[in-house]
């Protein structure tokens, strides 16, 4: 992909992840003191719309990143996030008091939810599923859709059979699964790790879902339930 046309591509992904709503020319111009006019981004807009990175949702509406978009973000464009003080202060705290694996995994799990204000899932053994940050999950735009939320409760219905199947594959580093290949439904996004005893953790999250924050968050845990 060309650089103009890549820089764009990222700066679409980045201001969906933020917010959620489509974005316009004029807006990525003015936000990002771009060296070229609104008609310029729409230009660039129509070819990327072609090679199906983005696409428009409404008519005179801006662009939102596709599947294929975002992989190509995941793969190509994405930068490593330094975690704050904060979020690595929490997650040190989460896993400080539990002393068996499991218990610290659940823990950190449920700090990571509300770092990333998404939900994570914890499978262990062949029945236990733990799952928390529903409520960050629903409160996303893309869940406002009422039918939406009937596909992803059912899934969460059958966790245990989800969790099942993800448990016969490890994830050795967290493994991002989206869109088409996200367990949990077309319109998610996910990234998961097994850890110890061979237990899967994942955060769940819309398919927008800030990567970057994930990733790292899950890093930080694994480094935390190794140590």
């Amino acid at each position: 992909m060309e650089e103009h046309l890549s820089q764009i591509l990222k700066l679409v992904i980045d201001q969906a992840i933020q917010t959620g709503e489509p974005v316009g020319s004029q807006s990525l111009v003015e936000q990002f003191d771009l060296k070229v006019s609104p008609a310029t981004v729409r230009n660039y807009f129509m070819e990327l719309e072609e090679s199906g990175f983005i696409m428009q949702p409404h008519t005179s509406s801006g662009r939102l990143p596709t599947e294929k978009g975002y992989k190509f973000y995941l793969q190509n464009l994405m930068k490593p996030k330094t975690l704050s003080k904060k979020e690595t202060n929490e997650l040190a705290e989460a896993a400080k008091f539990e002393k068996e694996d499991h218990h610290r995994v659940k823990a950190l799990a449920k700090a990571m939810a509300e770092l990333a204000q998404n939900a994570s899932v914890v499978g262990i053994g062949s029945m236990d599923s733990y799952y928390t940050g529903l409520s960050n999950l629903f409160a996303q735009p893309e869940f406002k859709d009422w039918n939406r939320i009937v596909s992803i409760s059912d899934i969460l219905d059958r966790m245990d059979d989800v969790l099942g199947k993800l448990r016969h594959v490890r994830f050795d580093e967290p493994t991002t699964l989206i869109g088409s290949e996200c367990p949990f439904g077309s319109m998610c996004g996910s990234v998961l790790l097994t850890g110890p005893q061979g237990c899967l953790i994942g955060i769940l999250g819309p398919m927008r879902m800030d990567y970057s924050q994930a990733v790292s968050l899950m890093k930080r845990m694994k480094q935390l339930i190794t140590n």
